[in-house]
């Protein structure tokens, strides 16, 4: 018998014994009295969230394997396992493919034998010429597409195992990072789309997305929390953000007077945003001036790092240590960290915001700079080629300033393009298959990755998403936008509670077999007070060929009986109880077509 052993062999192992450490030092760290003779407190950058983690073990807890491993040899440390993994041609195996993600690789097998590479791109703005590096990085590396996120962010998918680092090197020659993007960091940051160029914006969020970039990137103590963590900025501009699902939102403010306020922009605090877990941020009553909000982000990262779960990944994101301490609690332990206390909402006069275009991401609109538009790009479920990125980076600096900016509904817009070409750039569009024009459907269309790209999807979303909206367009006549949200597991990348119709994927059980299906949500809302709603469900594990007429049907009871043609879908579904509902779309006409 053979003493060597094969590829797959060796790698098996290397997952076996990188599993075995993880484990080993999670039993010492569980076994050792912390701070006894042995060992003093923790120093160095990684000293907090070691704390922590001492902190959890003397009160009797075991910490998870991920925070074990994370103990044992930070993961920004590994770059020369990296490098060592790329030369050979070998995937991460075992904790190893947790750890690999906090530089934005992500072994995404099963559902496909390569890395897929998520970015970083502060506020989600690019430059003609790093959308054009991208589409080549992708091209040459990757498999010849990007998709661009929920965080109006990028993620280039079928990367090799010997391209990996090549990659990665390829994104910072441009000027960007995929750092961090990955596993229990702070993803990507947010702000207005349309920061700097918006007609009712109160604040140009762009300057502080990318003070935010940088603290993180400049910060150790950022990295290694419990779990992952969303920052988002709105500048009070006409496209949303979404900020209210983010674990930290910063809302800009006008405020008029009130005893002790200065006039002028302030940015509201939002804390708590996990809708996958059925909550909104909530208000806090705080008011912070733009130059405030950096250092108080920190200082919410900081007493997350410090009070979050280390023993249980289910119950460790920033919504739990709030429902654990208490709302007050946590703000005051957000000021221990700030070192001083927060200026408090009562008796500021404030402005109501202008109210905000969850669709106002497609179609041509005017900047508030005179003669200047930008134009909304309709990418469907967010997917664009190589040569489509090219090309838009091309009509970007054509017609526009070169720059390009993604928003969190998965599309794009181009930005300063003159009133004389809008029409010569619309036809540019054109040619590369896109547009700026959707329907009702499409430009509400959001569908995470799906089982084609990731592990853990339950259905193949994009894929499903193309087809429902297909087959609705033939059968109605839909006039006013109603957002439709697919998402594969319960991650909720695509965020399915905040849809007018949401579907999360399940597994369906058809006789012996199960096939790929969904539960299905409908009347939930974000972005505005007027239309903030978690959605509630209509059907349970529905066979995706029986969803379409499903849907048909409740679209259908909604144009038959709703108030009036300015009535949303969102009004019509709080109006009405489930039952209701299911009733009305029980007795709703629908067209009859051969297959």
């Amino acid at each position: 018998m053979s003493k060597e052993f094969d590829e797959t062999q060796k790698q098996w192992l290397q997952g076996f014994v990188s599993g075995i450490e993880a484990r080993k030092a999670a039993d010492k760290l569980a076994t050792r009295v912390p701070g006894g003779a042995s060992s003093g407190p923790p120093t160095g950058p990684d000293a907090l969230q070691q704390a922590a983690q001492d902190r959890a073990v003397a009160a009797g807890g075991r910490l998870v394997a991920e925070e074990a491993a994370k103990r044992a040899r930070h993961p920004l440390d590994r770059w020369d396992e990296l490098v060592g993994r790329a030369e050979a041609g070998q995937f991460p195996k075992g904790m190893d493919v947790f750890l690999t993600k906090y530089h934005g690789l992500f072994y995404v097998a099963p559902a496909e034998n390569s890395f897929m590479c998520r970015l970083r791109i502060p506020n989600g703005i690019l430059n003609a010429w790093q959308m054009r590096g991208l589409a080549d990085a992708a091209e040459a590396f990757g498999g010849g597409y990007a998709d661009v996120t929920t965080r109006a962010n990028l993620q280039i998918r079928e990367i090799p195992a010997r391209h990996a680092v090549d990659l990665l090197l390829a994104v910072q020659d441009l000027g960007l990072t995929a750092r961090g993007s990955g596993a229990d960091n702070i993803r990507n940051i947010t702000g207005s789309p349309t920061a700097g160029i918006d007609r009712q914006e109160l604040y140009d969020t762009r300057p502080l997305c990318r003070a935010m970039h940088h603290y993180i990137l400049n910060h150790r103590e950022m990295y290694g929390l419990p779990r992952k963590f969303n920052i988002a900025f709105d500048g009070g501009g006409r496209v949303p953000v979404l900020e209210d699902t983010n674990d930290i939102g910063f809302v800009a403010t006008e405020v008029t007077g009130g005893e002790g306020f200065e006039p002028g922009i302030y940015f509201r605090l939002q804390l708590g945003g996990i809708t996958g877990h059925l909550d909104f941020a909530f208000e806090t009553g705080i008011l912070l001036k733009p130059e405030e909000c950096v250092t108080v982000a920190g200082a919410v990262v900081r007493a997350f790092a410090i009070h979050g779960d280390r023993t249980n990944r289910q119950k460790a994101r920033m919504k739990y240590v709030i429902d654990r301490l208490g709302r007050d609690a946590f703000v005051a332990e957000v000021e221990k960290e700030y070192g001083a206390r927060l200026r408090r909402a009562a008796g500021a006069e404030v402005a109501p915001r202008a109210l905000a275009d969850k669709h106002g991401h497609i179609g041509v609109h005017r900047q508030k700079q005179a003669g200047l538009n930008y134009l909304g790009l309709v990418l469907p479920v967010g997917r664009m080629t190589a040569e489509q990125m090219r090309s838009i980076a091309g009509i970007a600096e054509r017609f526009g300033s070169g720059t390009i900016r993604l928003t969190v509904w998965q599309n794009l817009l181009i930005s300063d393009v003159s009133d004389r070409d809008v029409g010569v750039c619309i036809a540019a569009i054109a040619a590369l298959g896109l547009g700026v024009e959707a329907s009702a459907l499409r430009r509400g269309l959001v569908a995470c990755t799906g089982n084609a790209g990731c592990k853990f999807a339950a259905s193949n979303t994009k894929g499903h998403a193309l087809k429902l909206v297909d087959y609705l367009e033939m059968r109605l006549s839909i006039d006013t936008p109603i957002n439709i949200h697919l998402t594969g597991c319960h991650h909720s990348c695509a965020q399915h509670y905040v849809g007018d119709i949401g579907l999360i994927a399940a597994r369906v059980e058809r006789g012996e077999d199960s096939v790929e299906g969904y539960h299905v949500f409908i009347g939930g809302g974000a972005a505005s007070t007027a239309e903030q709603a978690m959605a509630r469900e209509y059907a349970t594990s529905i066979a995706f060929d029986e969803l379409p007429p499903l849907l048909e049907r409740l679209l259908a009871g909604y144009l038959m009986h709703r108030e009036s043609a300015s009535e949303s879908f969102f009004e019509f579904c709080r109006r009405h109880e489930i039952a209701a509902l299911r009733d009305l779309a029980e007795r709703a006409p629908v067209m009859a077509l051969a297959a």
